[in-house]
């Protein structure tokens, strides 16, 4: 009698049962598929950035917490260094990931292109005709009157793997919003003009010229070449000329009434911005006439 009970009860117990686990599968299978359509994708070096912070989550880097910063910072190398908590080890760390060279006061190091010559500001004794490389443009004699001034060939193009470089008009020019700061297109220039600057600031200030020559030549060589005058380092203590070629200590700059007047005194407007919120170069303030020659 009590075995037909425990049959009769299980016989009424075991559909539910069934049930209630085939729902709890279909349920799980649901999940599972929701999970996977609904995953949110995180950049891996983001992950990367989130993991070597000291997750305080103290607000002092300017983002509501660590997970924040990782995103911004990833986006933005200029951000590197804002970490308090971590100091110098995590923005060593961040560098590292981001595949970027940090300079000594822990700014990201960018390139700036040391000269901003378009063809039409060049003086050229005659029409190069040899190997399309800055290299061999570089070896020839006179491929353009100014032998400091960028030669326009590509060479720091082809050496960038981030397409970050693109030569406009004769002049090799920066595009920031891809640059990593690898320093290739550094290294591919014969002339030494792409020079690696810590930018604590966006955007930089610098000298875009490398000629050593003095004023005369200069004006006769480059409609927009530093000609040594000496008005910038009158206005600033971050200014310095040596050997015809104002220079700036980027140590000292900082955005500040005494740079901006040196910027505004410069007259062949050498004395540029460079970085991806710069804005356009302005003319000098005394364009010589065009220069005659064969471009």
């Amino acid at each position: 009698m009590i075995l037909l009970t425990i049959l009769d009860s299980w016989n009424s117990v075991w559909p539910a049962g069934v049930i209630m686990l085939g729902l709890g599968g279909a349920f799980a299978i649901i999940l599972l598929v929701a999970s996977i359509r609904l995953k949110v994708e995180v950049d891996p070096q983001v992950e990367q950035i989130n993991q070597i912070l000291p997750h305080a989550e103290c607000g002092g880097c300017g983002f509501a917490g660590c997970s924040q910063y990782a995103a911004a910072v990833q986006k933005d190398p200029t951000l590197i260094g804002k970490c308090a908590p971590g100091g110098a080890a995590v923005a060593a760390k961040i560098a590292e990931i981001l595949n970027i060279q940090m300079s000594d006061q822990g700014a990201p190091l960018r390139p700036i292109v040391r000269c901003r010559a378009h063809i039409g500001d060049k003086t050229y004794f005659a029409k190069y005709t040899g190997i399309e490389q800055c290299t061999a443009a570089n070896a020839a004699a006179n491929a353009q009157a100014c032998k400091f001034g960028c030669l326009g060939f590509g060479d720091c193009v082809r050496a960038c793997k981030f397409g970050a470089l693109n030569v406009v008009d004769g002049l090799a020019t920066v595009d920031y919003a891809k640059c990593t700061g690898c320093a290739a297109c550094s290294k591919a220039c014969p002339r030494n003009l792409i020079t690696m600057v810590p930018f604590k600031h966006d955007p930089m200030m610098t000298v875009a010229c490398s000629s050593r020559e003095n004023g005369k030549n200069t004006r006769a060589f480059c409609q927009v070449g530093c000609i040594g005058c000496g008005l910038c380092a009158k206005q600033s203590d971050a200014f310095k000329v040596e050997d015809n070629l104002a220079g700036l200590d980027y140590a000292k700059y900082e955005p500040n009434g005494q740079n901006e007047a040196a910027y505004n005194k410069c007259p062949t407007g050498v004395i540029v911005y460079r970085g991806k919120s710069a804005p356009e170069p302005r003319e000098p303030k005394a364009k010589q006439p065009a220069a005659t020659g064969t471009a």
